[in-house]
């Protein structure tokens, strides 16, 4: 049986390759090069648009439970990402290009998996398994096709990219490398304000020239990823307690802490390049060059992409699809990745695999067991499969997802670490029994 795969991001591909590896031939579908999308650059596999940030590696929080979960299942993607893992303090981050790489030579690499550049635009539920991982950027044809089938209407968020900049012309006398608090090693390049240049460069920020909006455009920006201009609106200390957050990053040339900090991360395996964490705008380019340059050891830099918008589409999940990822009234459809309504790049990854093993357990004639609801995989799932449909927003992976702790216990454990740890102990342990008897 031959099982079809929407979308070469990085949902699609892990899909693929879960499947292939259980014996099934997959034909992968990406539109890219035969037609462009408004944020990517190339018609590579798993191209990261936005940051290069696959977020913690710490021990018992929620992003590396997943992780850990992930690695159990054999996720191909995630071995792509550790083996193309740049330093990033405490945090998984990858060289973008070299990801991709990998990712394109596991898809190549993979005799059951064949590749068709071309766009998909028609759905038809009776004509064997479809994954569906088109992406944000879902073109407007399969997006109406997804709609005819859904029968109700897209919501759609703006997500918003961050600009980079060339090592070389950043003022390594202004800066430092530190991490927050000192966890993992000192990778971040930190870019210390006084109070004087920080009201200068909020001023600057407030008053900058936007882009125009399209008069089709309705901006409804996700909220975990607010472009830097709309969170400085809310007040002049917003951003200090935001992306510029100085907390745990104390200059070691003066042993300070500084008013406001613009944190660096390295962008690739040769650190030539960084992109400003949490600088994700909608400002035009002239503007940016402008006041991006107020930032402290940033005035001669040489940007090699600027901050932009785009637009993100998903469907309402809680009316639409079931806790294997499936279509409630269209089971042989899946929905994986941001269209299903996660948010994120690991939780991409996570539902194009869950997807992939529900998929192939369908196609061998067995009924797809989900994840345990104990699961960082059962929870995000449990979220968009179960959430309020009228106020429903696209969700990372957090502890507020996971089954909490037992009222007694949380009055007994006062330490949240502590608590974290024993729901990341439990999680795991239901995800390893779930594992082994699970017929996927």
């Amino acid at each position: 049986m031959k099982i079809r795969v929407i979308g070469g991001g990085l949902a699609g591909p892990e899909a693929a390759l879960t499947l292939a590896r259980r014996g099934l031939e997959v034909e992968l579908y990406e539109m890219r090069p035969v037609r462009k999308t408004p944020a990517h650059e190339t018609d590579n596999f798993g191209e990261l648009v936005c940051s290069n940030s696959l977020k913690s590696e710490s021990e018992n929080t929620a992003p590396w439970l997943l992780k850990q979960e992930m690695r159990r299942a054999g996720s191909s993607l995630l071995q792509c990402a550790d083996a193309s893992a740049v330093p990033a303090g405490h945090a998984l981050a990858v060289d973008r290009v070299e990801f991709s790489r990998l990712i394109q030579q596991a898809i190549e690499s993979e005799p059951r998996v064949r590749v068709h550049r071309e766009e998909v635009t028609q759905l038809d539920p009776d004509d064997g398994i479809t994954i569906l991982a088109s992406g944000p950027l879902t073109s407007d044809g399969l997006s109406a096709e997804i709609a005819r089938l859904t029968g109700s209407e897209h919501l759609a968020f703006y997500d918003s990219i961050s600009p980079i900049v060339e090592a070389d012309s950043i003022d390594k006398d202004r800066v430092y490398f530190a991490a927050r608090y000192d966890k993992g090693t000192a990778d971040y390049i930190n870019c210390p304000f006084t109070k004087e240049e920080y009201d200068r460069f909020y001023d600057a920020l407030v008053s900058a020239e936007q882009v125009k909006e399209k008069d089709w455009e309705k901006l409804d920006y996700f909220e975990g990823c607010l472009p830097i201009e709309e969170l400085a609106r809310r007040g002049r200390d917003t951003l200090r307690f935001g992306p510029m957050k100085p907390v745990g990053l104390r200059d070691p040339r003066t042993g300070k802490i500084p008013w406001a900090v613009v944190q660096l991360r390295c962008e690739n395996l040769r650190a030539d390049s960084y992109n400003l964490v949490g600088f994700q705008n909608h400002l035009k380019y002239g503007e940016q060059a402008r006041i991006l340059r107020l930032i402290p050891g940033l005035e001669n830099a040489k940007f090699l992409r600027y901050g932009q918008i785009h637009r993100n589409t998903y469907i309402n999940a809680p009316h639409v699809l079931t806790p294997t990822l499936q279509m409630r009234n269209y089971p042989s459809i899946f929905f994986a990745g941001q269209i299903s309504g996660v948010e994120g790049y690991t939780e991409s990854i996570a539902t194009g695999m869950l997807a992939g093993l529900y998929a192939s357990s369908l196609a061998h004639g067995a009924h797809p067991e989900p994840a345990p609801r104990q699961t960082a995989l059962g929870s995000l799932v449990h979220y968009i499969a179960h959430a309020e449909g009228k106020r429903f927003d696209p969700a990372n992976i957090t502890f507020d997802l996971l089954v909490p702790l037992e009222e007694e216990t949380r009055r007994k454990i006062r330490d949240k670490r502590e608590r974290h740890r024993i729901q990341c102990e439990r999680a795991l342990a239901a995800f390893d029994e779930w594992w082994a008897q699970a017929d996927l």
